[in-house]
This record gives structure tokens, sequence and C-alpha cells, in this order.
């Protein structure tokens, strides 16, 4: 269970200034994991949550600030996903922290993230001006325009059907919406899904991404949900779920869980992000 005593989101918070690896708190895996499906086994599912973070800043030996864009990819095997608002309060506390580089500041990181995500993690950080491209969207058919009516605004996976032939390519939508489990805030985001194998209804695909529009889930879950459900009702060969979520507090977070092990996508960003 979720220490509510320890965990910062929904609360008010001190901004540190001064580098504090506890601010980061870990969320088990498991605990929602064990919710996706209540009479049916998962599917395995590979990937990773990639986290873009805007207002990454530290101190040069002199006293000098830096600023950088910072890139981070967590696996989806890690044993804890990490809690954003803790993510953002630990980012905060280098502001005022002097380090020798750029690649001390980075080796911090990954080790402290590794700790609490109980897994290696990937960490990249660019400096301003300069840094790289984000990466294409996945050409994708948008299903958003699609004439359907809508009535349920919770998970329902019963929506999903397919019908004869096969589809294989990826569909989209930008009509997610799901809330945090704690504050009740609403977090944004588009969908990717690259699916093959009995067609999929795709009006059906739309009524099931706004049936999470109620749905109370931290963005990793909500991922992981569409993913099985998807997988247990239409009985693709091959699935991928990409969620690009509308950043907060300075933080976007971007699940990936797929059926294909070594699955890996472009961290490509969208226009809301």
């Amino acid at each position: 269970m979720i220490d509510s005593e320890l965990n910062p989101l929904g609360k008010q918070s001190d901004y540190k200034d001064a580098y504090d690896a506890s601010l980061l708190f870990a969320i088990p895996r498991e605990e929602g994991r064990s919710r996706l499906l209540a009479d049916a086994e998962l599917a395995p599912m590979y990937g990773e949550d990639i986290w873009n973070a805007y207002e990454v800043s530290w101190l040069n030996p002199r006293g000098k600030p830096v600023v950088a864009i910072g890139e981070f990819k967590i696996p989806a095997a890690a044993a804890n996903l990490i809690e954003s608002k803790s993510f953002k309060l630990y980012l905060n506390s280098y502001n005022q922290t002097r380090f020798d580089s750029k690649d001390d500041v980075q080796a911090l990181m990954v080790r402290d993230l590794a700790a609490v995500s109980g897994s290696e993690v990937a960490v990249e950080l660019m400096l301003l001006p300069g840094g790289k491209d984000f990466g294409t969207a996945p050409e994708a058919w948008c299903i958003d325009e699609l004439e359907v009516d809508i009535t349920t605004y919770q998970p329902d996976g019963a929506l999903l059907a397919t019908t004869a032939g096969v589809f294989d390519g990826w569909l989209c939508s930008h009509l997610l919406k799901s809330n945090c489990p704690v504050t009740g805030q609403p977090d944004w985001g588009s969908v990717y899904v690259y699916y093959c194998g009995p067609a999929i209804i795709p009006e059906s695909l739309l009524a099931y991404v706004v049936s999470m529009r109620q749905h109370q889930g931290f963005h990793e879950q909500c991922v992981e949900q569409m993913f099985q459900d998807i997988t247990h009702y239409c009985r693709p060969d091959v699935l991928t779920v990409c969620a690009r979520y509308v950043r907060r507090g300075g933080l976007d977070i971007n699940p990936v869980r797929s059926s294909l092990d070594g699955v890996c996508l472009e961290n490509f960003r969208t226009l809301r992000q």
C-alpha cells in the first residue's frame, strides 16, 4: 500500500533548493497491476516510461546557473514507478547546489533514480542552447472525428470489438483524459496505438479511449490498463500503446507498453507538449 504520510501528492510542500535524494517517492507497480484484469491473467508487456523535464538547473563551481532539459527513461520492468510531484521536488533540489560538471549531475541522477525505481535507468541532460531535436510522431490514423455515441466514462474493455479481416498500422486519439488518483486533477494526453491482428473496429477504440475520462490512475497505470484491455478483448498479434501526456510542473510522462520485447520508440513531442 502507498504510504500516504510520505506521499507528497495533494499536500503543501516546501520547495527545497539544496540537493536531496530523499524527496523521491516510489510507488510499487504491482499495486496497480493487481487491479488491471479481475478474471484474466495479465499479458506480458515490455517498454519504458519516458520523462521529459524542462525545468532542470544547478550551479557551476562559481555559482553561475546552468539550465538543461532532461530525458529520463525508466524500464517498465522496474519494481517501482516514481511519483511525479516527488520527481519535480527532487529536480528542484538541484537549483542552488554547485556541481563541477553536467556529467556529475547526470551520474548522480542515474544513481538516485535507479535506487528508487529498482532498475537501471537512462538519463540524458541537454544543455541550452543546443540539445537535440525531439522525434517525429508515427504516421497514424486519427480516429477522433469518427461518429460514435458515448455514455461510459470509466474504463470498460467490453467496449472494444473486432470485425472480419486484419488491421495493421497506427491509430491515435487526442481525446485521452484521466485524473490523478490522489488530487483528482485532470491529466490530458494523446494515445498512439500500433495494432496488428483481427481488425479492430475504430469506433470501439475511440469509445474505449474516452471511457478513461473519469478514471483515476497514474499515467503509467492508465497505459497498462489500455494495453491489457486491448490485448484481452481484441487478441492482436502485435500491440504497442504509447501515451504522450501534457506536461505538468515542467514534466511530461510518456509510458510505452508493447508485446514486443526491445521495442524502442522515438521520444517525440506532440503540439500540446
